[in-house]
């Protein structure tokens, strides 16, 4: 029997799953006794109707209610910043996070910076906040970055571009309310990428060097559960059932994203993202194949367990070949794109990618070193 490695887990987070669970928001965000609450949520959950709703279950328990729009995709440290300035203003005792990774990602660099002060860049790494964090409520409305289960943020510097992972435990949210019903406003695209991040987080924190028997139990299930609904989401976008699979699947792997962290196809993918401005489930479903691949060289064997989720009968020896095979196949399925080529991106880039790629946190957890032949050779494949 193999040796398990050792792990040390707090679960800080209360999670609300269920269709129609969004309706509890009120009552329990006055769990908390706040005099105000400030929801972060960008402009789309806006016109989506969400916060609107999300504004009318707290009125109605009684809390003045506050907002913050003002910040996109990939949130940068100017506008946490801009946020952080919102609150000084409304001085809220509760934080929520509703939208995608992005408005969840926002919230929590907001609240490092408005409850410990300074600039965002002060809590890049690991247990760098200086006080209690607010109490934030997390609500996802896509399946995809499993934030809600996370203490990090994901924030990227404003002038360089550069992504900070910004966690300590501290920022963990109190509550997680998983309503599927949400999710279903998605537009295809947003479902599909949000979708392929997901799964590359089923897949990459399975297979890594901190991978231990709590994280491969999240991360095998979020497979499972991603695998069954994946396809049926682009197909019947109102097929609540398939929705609640990947909500919990995406969720699963974010919180094996805790204790197992992220790989090479996370460190391979940000450079794209940070000079060509690639949505990150586009970059890193390119790049995820190709790291199967590689990986697949020496942990056949960790490949095939997963696989096992969905394809009882596979062997060792097939298995990393068929996962990249059935990671192409979805990407395909959703519209995306598999090579640099198609993405217009020359190969002249290809140094500058690996330089940045070897800066990449997550590429210190990749089973196989993401040294610098492997990372041009990841690249190149893809080209």
């Amino acid at each position: 029997m193999p040796t398990l490695q050792p792990f040390d887990v707090i679960n800080r987070t209360r999670f609300v799953f269920g269709q129609g669970v969004f309706t509890q928001l009120g009552k329990l965000a006055s769990e908390f006794r706040p005099r105000c609450v400030l929801i972060v949520s960008d402009h789309g959950i806006v016109k989506a109707g969400h916060f609107r709703h999300a504004a009318e279950h707290l009125q109605a328990a009684g809390l003045q209610v506050e907002s913050f729009h003002d910040f996109a995709e990939n949130p940068t440290s100017a506008m946490v910043d801009a946020g952080v300035r919102k609150a000084a203003e409304v001085k809220p005792d509760l934080l929520i996070g509703l939208g995608g990774g992005s408005s969840m990602d926002c919230c929590k660099g907001i609240n490092f910076v408005y409850s410990c002060g300074g600039t965002i860049h002060d809590y890049h790494g690991v247990g760098k906040a200086t006080a209690d964090l607010l109490p934030m409520i997390a609500i996802p409305t896509t399946s995809g970055t499993g934030s809600e289960a996370q203490s990090f943020a994901l924030i990227s510097d404003a002038e360089t571009h550069v992504k900070m992972a910004c966690g300590d435990k501290r920022a963990a949210c109190s509550i997680a309310i998983l309503d599927p019903e949400l999710t279903v406003t998605q537009p295809r695209a947003v479902t599909a990428l949000t979708g392929i991040d997901a799964i590359s987080h089923a897949i990459e924190t399975y297979v890594t060097n901190r991978r231990n028997p709590m994280s491969i139990t999240y991360s095998r299930r979020a497979f499972g559960l991603l695998a069954s609904g994946f396809s049926t989401v682009l197909e019947r976008p109102d097929d609540v059932d398939a929705r609640s699979a990947m909500q919990l699947g995406a969720c699963f792997a974010g919180m094996a994203i805790e204790t197992s962290m992220l790989g090479a196809a996370h460190a391979t993918a940000n450079p794209l993202t940070a000079r060509h401005d690639i949505t990150h489930g586009q970059a890193v479903g390119l790049m995820l194949p190709a790291v199967i691949r590689l990986n697949g060289q020496r942990h056949a064997d960790w490949y095939a367990e997963l696989m096992r989720e969905v394809d009882p009968t596979i062997t060792e020896t097939e298995a990393p070949e068929k996962l990249a095979l059935m990671v192409t196949k979805w990407l395909e399925e959703a519209g995306l794109k598999t090579s640099l080529n198609e993405l217009q991106i020359p190969v002249s880039g290809i140094e500058s990618f690996v330089e940045e790629a070897l800066q990449q946190w997550t590429g210190s957890f990749n089973p196989v070193p993401l040294d610098r032949h492997n990372a041009e050779q990841l690249y190149r494949s893809v080209a």
